[in-house]
């Protein structure tokens, strides 16, 4: 009775699982707990996440370890991204109108592109976003954007960090779109060919050994250019930019936000002379034959648009036209594609120029050959003089800059009075019109009411068949 009632199951199931059991050999039944075992720890683990394995969107996220510029797979996407990029002090929401005209030249030529404005407020996130942890996991670019305080330096280091992360057209805030980006590459290229679009800035070869103009005298413009992202030589300028500037910082013995930089270092160092000399350098590296290397010759005095190692060159007037300098020519050419203001261009004033004590800065030439040739005479002959004919030289010279200035001082002031009397003759002229035509108009209602009144004072006709 009592082994009965201790046996869970019906007679019938009792006998059919002995039956089984009977079938299933000793060993296999005695390590059957321990298989058991096994199995439950293995699930254990996984959900505990000993092994930390990122199986699931609430474990902790998986980390890539960060890879060398040289491990980074290159960018194969045929097509350049539609996006235009500029960056300025504030949003667009918050820009001057003349600011506001030179991003809706942009938008309204290419309807088709994304367009978007790194500002001072958000520029950090954005390099945060791409190059930390979860993007290129470049700390040290982070790092090194966060230190940088010039604000010459921020933007050209950041137009360099957006081209490489995403690609696209970059431009400044003060260049106008003339025509669609659709132009920018000519109908005998194929995009897929092509990594990168610049446009010749300045080409006056002739003074490459110059003291001041030599490092400037030959350079790709940098306001205005267009690649694919992920380009290994936008990632070899922004190194280049970090290792320079540290070791300017180092020079000086002061935090890379406190260094103090002169024009033509940001021209060399950040500006178009180090975008120009990056570039080149790239081209000799991805060159595929054993030819002479490749210099500036090669783009001097071009006539037409031509793709050197994958990046295609445009002329002068793309993007620099109307300069005065370079044979540049004009703004009305086939081959201009957007305007510079240059309003947005005042950072010389906190790195300035070399100035001569008695002739002033020699760029103040604009690339005139006689000019400069002047400038050079009278520098080398002031070096000859005495102290007290320097000191004479320096003396004229500031009283002439002085009346000069006096000059340009007195012209616009008696342009912009002629301007107001203008102005006040032509709100006469409006106020005598507007009051001769006042005077027409009560002069005609005056003639109607006088005509009205006669009409209302002339007797009734009598009416018919009344005598």
């Amino acid at each position: 009775m009592m082994s009965k009632l201790s046996s869970p199951l019906s007679p019938t199931l009792a006998a059919t699982t002995a039956q089984f059991r009977n079938r299933i050999p000793t060993q296999f039944r005695r390590g059957v707990p321990l298989y058991v075992g096994i199995i439950t720890l293995c699930f254990l683990f996984y959900n505990l996440n000993i092994f930390n394995a990122p199986s699931s969107p609430h474990h902790k996220k998986y980390v890539r370890p960060p890879l060398a510029p040289s491990t980074i797979p290159p960018y194969t996407r045929t097509e350049f991204p539609r996006k235009i990029w500029q960056s300025w002090k504030v949003n667009p929401l918050r820009f001057e109108n003349r600011d506001l005209d030179t991003a809706r030249s942009w938008v309204g030529i290419n309807p088709d592109y994304r367009y978007e404005v790194l500002t001072d407020a958000n520029d950090v996130r954005y390099v945060e976003w791409h190059f930390g942890p979860e993007g290129f996991n470049r700390p040290d670019i982070v790092d090194f954007y966060r230190s940088v305080s010039a604000p010459i330096v921020k933007a050209d280091l950041l137009r360099y960090l957006v081209m490489y992360a995403e690609g696209g057209v970059y431009a400044d805030i003060d260049v106008e779109a003339l025509r669609g980006i659709n132009k920018f590459i000519p109908d005998r290229y194929q995009q897929k060919d092509i990594d990168m679009v610049v446009g010749i800035e300045i080409d006056e070869p002739d003074w490459k050994d110059h003291k001041i103009l030599g490092s400037k005298s030959r350079s790709f413009c940098q306001w205005t250019f267009m690649c694919k992202p992920q380009l290994p030589v936008m990632m070899k300028l922004i190194e280049q930019i970090m290792t320079w500037l540290t070791e300017v910082a180092r020079e000086q013995k002061v935090k890379i936000a406190d260094v103090k930089l002169d024009f033509d270092q940001i021209i060399s160092g950040t500006g178009p002379s180090a975008f120009t000399n990056a570039i080149i350098e790239d081209m000799n590296e991805r060159k595929t034959d054993h030819s002479q290397r490749i210099d500036w010759d090669l783009f001097h005095d071009m006539s037409e648009s031509k793709v050197v190692s994958r990046v295609l060159v445009l002329t002068v007037e793309a993007f620099a036209a109307g300069q005065g300098h370079s044979d540049s020519g004009n703004h009305e050419a086939r081959a201009a594609l957007v305007r510079h203001h240059y309003h947005a261009s005042n950072w010389p004033s906190k790195h300035p120029r070399y100035s001569h004590p008695a002739y002033g800065e020699v760029e103040k030439c604009n690339w005139n050959d006689d000019c400069i040739h002047r400038w050079d005479k009278d520098v080398e002959e002031f070096a000859k003089m005495s102290d007290a004919d320097q000191k004479r030289i320096i003396a004229d010279k500031e009283r002439e800059r002085k009346e000069e200035e006096d000059r340009r001082k007195k012209e616009r002031e008696d342009a912009e009075r002629r301007r107001k009397e203008d102005e006040d003759r032509a709100r006469k002229k409006k106020e005598e019109d507007e009051a001769k035509e006042r005077e027409r108009k009560e002069a005609d209602k005056a003639k109607e009411e006088a005509a009205k009144a006669k009409d209302d004072k002339k007797p009734a006709k009598p009416k018919e068949g009344k005598p």
